[in-house]
């Protein structure tokens, strides 16, 4: 169970990011600027492995949540830089989560409960159908409203099962 954790902004860097100093990975890895309201900088390096939500292009200017392991360990640099394990450009009427659910679909920090609905799409990273049980697994969810209730709850349009 990975500990997620987001930062959302505006993507103000896209630069390609050399694993070593031979150059190798040139182009495969990049470096991600995030920059919130409030004027803090995080640096995301966006692997061959970091899934983007619908698989968009992120560009300068746009706004996107980046998440990152907060377990994971990092260079004690600044600014911050964390490996990204999801990034979401900002879309209206669409909210993103990325966190560890439960066995009553909860997540890890009991902000949000899904509602699975028959139209719910589940699935794999690689776009391939999941039909277990998504519940105690990481999630990508991709959801419209939600209650007011604590936790609030929704009925998603999207799970993706990150194995």
């Amino acid at each position: 169970m990975a500990n997620f954790l987001p930062f959302h902004g505006i993507i103000t860097m896209i630069d390609d990011f050399l694993i070593n100093e031979n150059g190798e990975s040139a182009g495969c890895y990049k470096l991600m600027s995030v920059k919130n309201e409030s004027g803090s900088l995080v640096n995301f390096v966006v692997t061959p492995y970091t899934y983007f939500v619908d698989h968009v292009m992120i560009t300068l200017g746009d706004i996107a949540t980046g998440f990152y392991d907060a377990d994971a360990p990092v260079p004690m640099i600044f600014p911050p830089q964390f490996r990204a394990i999801v990034m979401a450009r900002d879309t209206p009427f669409q909210n993103v989560k990325v966190a560890y659910f439960n066995s009553d679909l909860v997540s890890s920090d009991y902000n949000l409960k899904l509602n699975i609905a028959p139209w719910t799409e589940l699935l794999l990273e690689n776009g391939q159908k999941f039909i277990q049980n998504p519940a105690n697994r990481n999630l990508i969810v991709i959801y419209g409203a939600t209650t007011r209730s604590i936790p609030a709850q929704t009925t998603p349009y999207k799970i993706i099962v990150i194995c």
